[in-house]
């Protein structure tokens, strides 16, 4: 038997130079590659524990050995295959970066193989199930009430348009082309893309707007939605907004803002609209990714056959 790979607690810590490397590859992802707060979150805690792993030696032992021994390690300590693709994708672009810029000799990393992972099918709502998250929860307030009122729209906002919740959150309110009934919307890598939106979130936003914004808003601000002290809406809000709405309408799954993204993907397909079509309004730069949605229909059609075919 080989000798086994000491653990990051066995090893030295890492010096100063590799976190200051760290620290100026993610300001690279955020200024010129323009990824999200998320990924580079991601991504930054996963390369502080390569570090930690690497020890004192840093990037001299920044080799294909060492990282395959360090994804073996996380693998051992039970992370998911998800969170060992992320590591994997880490590793990978920092290593072309870092190659690129002279810090390491050659790209380490680019024979990494990332790990396959089971890709589960989104959850996605029913219209009558999300029709009934936008009436429980004007049912659960008095009619005036502005909270309602706001979290109404932000509802079929996010089911017309499919947009990220961070997208929405970032809307201002000339991001609204009220005429055209559609939102510029603003998405990852700082891509710019126009979204159209339907009737019902057209009088649900201009509802928020000309009843109910002017009561929450507490200081002059650009912001389209706003929380209850006054200021921008921020994700973790929606994410509630949309859980309470969720559970007062009895939908048993776990639903979330990104839900109602694959809720609207999914009823556009379903309603004959052309994939790439969809990639647009999604905004995703691969089709491969909004393909997915493909086999969400296809699986939503067998279910519906097995209930109502007498010979199923």
């Amino acid at each position: 038997m080989g000798e086994s790979v000491p653990k990051a607690a066995e090893r030295d810590v890492p010096p100063p130079s590799v976190i200051s490397l760290i620290d100026e590859f993610c300001d690279y992802l955020e200024l010129v590659k323009g990824r999200s707060a998320a990924t580079i979150k991601g991504y930054r805690r996963d390369l502080l524990d390569l570090a930690d792993y690497l020890g004192s030696d840093g990037l001299k032992e920044f080799t294909l050995p060492e990282l395959r021994a360090w994804l073996a390690h996380s693998a051992n300590n039970g992370l998911s295959r998800a969170t060992l693709a992320r590591r994997t994708a880490a590793a990978r672009v920092f290593s072309t970066w870092a190659s690129r810029h002279g810090h390491i000799p050659s790209d380490e990393a680019a024979r990494l193989v990332t790990p396959k992972v089971n890709r589960e099918l989104p959850t996605v709502l029913r219209p009558d199930q999300a029709e009934a998250m936008v009436t429980s929860t004007a049912d659960n307030a008095s009619s005036d009430d502005p909270v309602a009122i706001r979290d109404i729209a932000i509802i079929e906002m996010l089911w017309a348009t499919g947009m990220r919740v961070a997208e929405l959150c970032s809307l201002d309110l000339g991001s609204i082309d009220r005429a055209g009934s559609s939102a510029r919307v603003i998405g990852k890598g700082n891509k710019e893309r126009v979204v159209p939106f339907g009737k019902a979130a057209a009088e649900a936003l201009k509802r928020w707007e000309t009843e109910a914004r002017p009561k929450l808003m507490k200081k002059t601000t650009n912001a389209l939605f706003l929380g209850v002290r006054g200021g921008r809406i921020d994700p973790r809000q929606v994410r509630r907004i949309v859980d309470t709405a969720a559970h007062n309408a009895g939908v048993s799954a776990h639903i979330s803002p990104h839900s109602l993204r694959h809720t609207a993907a999914t009823h556009l397909l379903e309603g004959g609209a052309d994939l790439r079509v969809v990639q647009e309004m999604l905004g995703h730069s691969s089709l491969q990714t909004t393909q997915i949605y493909t086999h969400v229909s296809a699986q939503r059609l067998k279910d519906a056959y097995r209930q109502a075919h007498p010979r199923a």
